[in-house]
């Protein structure tokens, strides 16, 4: 059905007459084609960007006044609506008192779900999901009456509150209590006494200015090149873009604050993405030092009120710098003029549900759209952003040495086919020696395994049954503290067995392989006086239970850190000096494209915590494959050089970043239709010089929270667009019932 044929919806005696209206497109956040048409009565003036109340159906929706983007490619457009007799809209009922979604971050919109092929009301929600909730009401303040009712009695109290309010200064209930330290009835009971005066409050300002001067660092050398060549970059304006690539502890962060500074110093905006919720602990402690005060911050685990807030406070230009996660680029700044990506090459940038993209990518689309600079910061950048840098699109600047004289650590190999570890155990003689001499000095100690739980499999010692998810082809993961079995793709969990479901032999199940919990049971055995510390996404509650840690590490209260990857991301313990990567091959064995990539830049960023101070670290990585190109990449240190042969690799066949790609991933509860409409697909896929199709095939994870996945590629040359051949490839079959076809354009994960 089109969008606009929706307004027959509306009852014949409820349609408005329409002489001298205004005819107006509204989107909404919701998965349709397209916008709606409306009708704005005569005394509401509409323009596109305006936040309005509509009719749909039965119900009322928030939406945005739209309009046609003559920016977006024409290959990316969409079809256009066909016409509607106007006496058929229905009217606007409510324009909002909310700041307009400006034209550039419409057009952006606009071109993410063009670029996506999602709806985009499905875009428009990232940025109006708040006010599908209702919109928040102006605060109401008190101030005193002039003059005061002649049977008002004065308390001590009161006495408080009249003078606090001399200064005709508005203020909340809350806050005359808090600043005249009384109780809420004290200033609930002038207002019924009617000596103050209720009044309506402008929009709440929670944030205060990060001053640009306020301890600004004393950077020298290649530091001081960098700030001030992305500095320049700042001052001057316009589209571009810089790869800061630097090592592991060589002051990236810092120098892209002084770029902020220069941001703030113009009156505009800055917006930092983090990859991990995790990271914004320690960051925020740094930018606190640098300007005196927090940024606002954005991520899911931020209370709805506080959402609300950073959203308007977006909106209107008061919060300056905004520190979030992902979904912060689809905020409605007033003002953007800066975007930092830290950890670009980082594949938790991409989202992989509902609306599919790369927050990287995008975050270079807008700041392209509205014309200003955008820096990508990483120590092992990703192979796409490196091509860039290549074909001379993206600036780079480089810091090959660690900050303030600390140096590299010192990587060993620990191959365990010539040293194994004692039967039933995972930590090799190499490794636990080299634990105890660093307890000895005092010094901190780091194991690195990336994977939650006990044991990746449990099986039956009897028959070989194998404990596997009722949802998805998955084995379930054994968390011994929780005594439960668990699933880490739907979150399945269920109670460990006392008997084997196939055979019934009693304490027959067996932990297959270590996963972290192992990895702690064996290191409190080798260390029992050792103080350990677990840090892994399901032992850290949130960002509040992560900077608790981080702090007991800075503070020495910590001897032994265990973790899963969230280790990797960007902290500075000074005290650490060793860290030991658990199994070095673990990622190696993913079978995509970009396995070696992920791997390197994991195990590179978490080398990167050992000896970030004056004294030396070392790094042992046990590893049964020494010879594999990843692992003596890091034991020469010689990142380039890797990056370098996996681009000779990909650029014959013209694999991503020297080509295009996009997945189908079919999905159905019943396998028979996911596997009817995937054939469907495969005999209408498209042809011709330049394109490949791969497919279709049943998924590596062939079922999912009950659902059977099939997975079609699509491999083009670079010149060649995907979006189009996609729209039209989509546009020839009809999914079977109940079958979903997610489109996945520029795939990092092929589960």
């Amino acid at each position: 059905m089109e969008p606009a044929s929706f307004s027959s919806l509306l009852p014949e005696q409820d349609k408005p007459p329409t002489s001298g209206r205004q005819r107006v497109s509204v989107l909404l956040p919701m998965p349709f084609p397209g916008p709606f048409d409306y009708v704005a009565p005569t005394n509401m003036p509409l323009k596109a960007g305006d936040i309005v109340v509509v009719p749909l159906g039965r119900r009322r929706e928030t939406g945005v006044v739209w309009e046609p983007n003559p920016a977006l490619p024409a290959d990316f457009a969409p079809p256009p609506q066909r016409t509607v007799d106007m006496a058929r809209l229905r009217p606007v009922a409510e324009l909002l008192e909310l700041p307009p979604l400006s034209a550039e971050l419409r057009h952006f919109i606009d071109w993410v779900a063009a670029y996506t092929l999602s709806p985009p009301g499905m875009v428009l929600a990232m940025t109006l999901r708040l006010h599908m909730r209702g919109v928040p009401t102006p605060s109401t303040g008190w101030l005193p009456v002039s003059p005061l009712p002649d049977t008002l009695r004065i308390t001590p109290a009161r006495q408080k509150i009249l003078d606090l309010l001399q200064d005709s200064t508005a203020r909340t209930t809350t806050d005359i209590a808090a600043a005249a330290a009384v109780g809420p009835g004290v200033v609930k009971g002038l207002a019924d006494a009617g000596a103050l005066k209720a009044v309506k409050l402008g929009p709440e300002r929670p944030f205060a200015a990060p001053d640009p001067h306020h301890n600004p660092p004393v950077l020298q050398g290649e530091q001081a090149t960098a700030t001030a060549a992305l500095r320049e970059t700042v001052d001057n304006g316009g589209f571009s873009v810089t790869l800061l690539e630097g090592v592991t502890g060589s002051g990236k962060t810092e120098i892209y604050l002084e770029a902020i500074a220069a941001c703030l110093e113009k009156g505009k905006q800055a917006l930092v993405l983090l990859p991990e919720i995790a990271l914004s602990a320690q960051w925020m402690q740094r930018f606190t030092r640098r300007f005196g005060t927090q940024p606002a911050i954005w991520h899911s685990e931020v209370g709805q009120r506080a959402r609300r807030l950073t959203w308007h406070a977006a909106a209107n230009g008061s919060a300056t710098v905004v520190v979030g996660a992902r979904s912060a680029l689809f905020l409605p700044f007033e003002n953007l003029g800066l975007i930092i990506v830290d950890e670009e090459h980082e594949s938790l940038f991409k989202q992989e549900e509902g609306v599919i993209y790369n927050a990287r990518d995008m975050a270079v689309v807008r700041a392209r759209l509205s014309g200003f600079p955008i820096a990508l910061v990483s120590a092992t950048p990703s192979l796409e952003t490196l091509a860039n840098v290549e074909a001379g699109r993206y600036r780079h600047l480089i810091l090959p040495s660690r900050h303030g004289g600390a140096s590299m650590p010192e990587t060993r190999i620990v191959d365990m086919r010539d040293h194994p570890p004692p039967r039933g155990l995972f930590l090799s003689p190499a490794l636990t020696e080299e634990m105890a001499a660093t307890f000895d000095r005092q010094e901190q100690a780091m194991l690195f395994l990336n994977r939650r739980g006990y044991a990746p499999l449990t099986l039956c010692r009897a028959c070989g049954h194998r404990m596997e998810c009722p949802h998805c082809t998955a084995w379930l993961v054994e968390h011994r503290a929780k005594k439960i079995l668990s699933c880490h793709y739907c979150d399945h969990t269920e109670p460990m067995p006392p008997t084997c479901p196939t055979c019934g032999a009693e304490n027959s199940l067996t932990a297959i392989g270590p996963g972290i919990e192992r990895i702690t049971e064996e290191a409190r055995n080798l260390f029992p006086d050792a103080r350990i510390l677990v840090m892994a996404s399901d032992t850290l509650g949130g960002p509040a239970a992560t900077a608790e840690a981080v702090a007991k590490i800075s503070r020495r209260e910590v001897d032994l850190v265990i973790g899963t990857q969230i280790v990797a991301k960007g902290w500075h313990f000074p005290h650490l000096t060793l860290v030991g990567i658990v199994d070095a091959d673990l990622g190696l064995g993913e079978g995509d494209l970009r396995a070696g990539e992920r791997t390197i830049q994991l195990l590179h960023q978490v080398a990167g915590r050992a000896g970030r101070a004056t004294t030396p670290g070392r790094v042992l990585l046990q590893s049964y494959t020494p010879e594999h190109p990843v692992m003596q990449a890091l034991l020469s240190g010689d990142f380039d050089a890797f990056m370098a042969q996996e681009a000779a690799q990909r650029r014959p066949g013209f694999w991503p970043p020297y080509g295009r790609l996009a997945a189908l991933i079919i999905s159905a509860e019943d396998a028979r239709e996911a596997d009817s409409t995937a054939a469907e697909l495969g005999r209408k896929a498209p042809y011709g010089e330049g394109i490949q199709v791969l497919g279709p095939a049943p998924a590596p994870i062939a079922v999912l929270r009950n659902r059977h996945r099939r997975r079609i590629l699509l491999r083009t040359v670079r010149s060649i667009a995907v979006q189009p051949i996609l729209r039209r490839w989509l546009g020839m079959v009809k999914p079977g019932k109940g079958v979903r076809i997610d489109v996945d354009i520029d795939p990092v994960s092929f589960l």
